[in-house]
């Protein structure tokens, strides 16, 4: 296993800068965890992709194994080039010395000489005081659970430009629809479900202006039109028999 004792000094601006350009060129870094990821300190895993760091504090997508989760920048570091450093094994308990002394000690025990009886009943007042002493449980070392990966955000975008309506959504990195045009009526239906204070109104006001536009443009085209029926009229007029 590898040791836990990792440097949480975490990514650097510099750092996940070179990661965007890594993931866009198709590779995928590796990294450690720091002490700051929990019990998982001191592994190794790849950079898999960069999300909204406005959304989550924890915006680098690691694959650790089988899991794909979120870490923030100070959770990692750059990954040790070279093998890891594996724990030393530890040393053997060194041999019992054996007494090789005369046969007659290790055939005959040793008498101890027996206390007085005042000595005795201090032994054995001490001797109960112990018993009577509970040993302290050993301190239980916690760790950190695993982080679990959340929901990729979603995010739906009505925009409004160049006399035009679109609807796009993103999920996390991944674009699900690119922008495409919907009709004004639709617009405003999207906007009037959400309810959202100030912007009903704006988008009323871009559809009034437009109404406004429209009409006045039909105008300018019913007064060309008459103007050329007028003018065929004259035409017609002027090619009849009789004149």
């Amino acid at each position: 296993m590898v040791a836990a004792n990792v440097e949480a000094r975490g990514l650097s601006t510099e750092e996940l800068d070179g990661f965007r350009d890594a993931l866009a060129a198709g590779r995928k870094p590796k990294v450690q965890f720091t002490e700051s990821a929990g019990q998982i300190a001191g592994q190794i895993g790849q950079v898999i992709g960069l999300e909204d760091p406005a959304v989550s504090d924890e915006w680098v997508v690691v694959k650790f194994g089988r899991d794909e989760l979120p870490f923030s920048p100070s959770d990692l570091r750059i990954a040790p080039k070279g093998p890891l450093p594996k724990k030393a094994p530890a040393p053997e308990p060194a041999p019992v010395p054996v007494l090789s002394g005369p046969e007659f000690l290790i055939d005959k025990p040793i008498e101890r000489p027996k206390p007085a009886p005042a000595q005795r009943k201090n032994e054995d007042a001490v001797d109960n005081e112990v018993q009577d002493v509970a040993p302290a449980p050993a301190p239980r070392k916690v760790a950190r659970p695993v982080k679990t990966k959340p929901a990729p955000s979603l995010t739906v975008t009505l925009a409004y430009g160049e006399g035009e309506w679109t609807v796009g959504a993103t999920q996390g990195v991944k674009a699900l629809a690119k922008p495409y045009v919907i009709r004004p009526a639709e617009a405003l239906k999207m906007v009037q479900l959400i309810d959202v204070p100030g912007v009903q109104e704006a988008v009323e006001q871009i559809l009034s202006a437009e109404r406004t536009e429209a009409e006045s443009q039909a105008q300018r085209l019913r007064a060309e039109l008459a103007e050329i029926e007028a003018r065929l009229a004259e035409l017609g007029e002027a090619g009849s028999p009789g004149v």
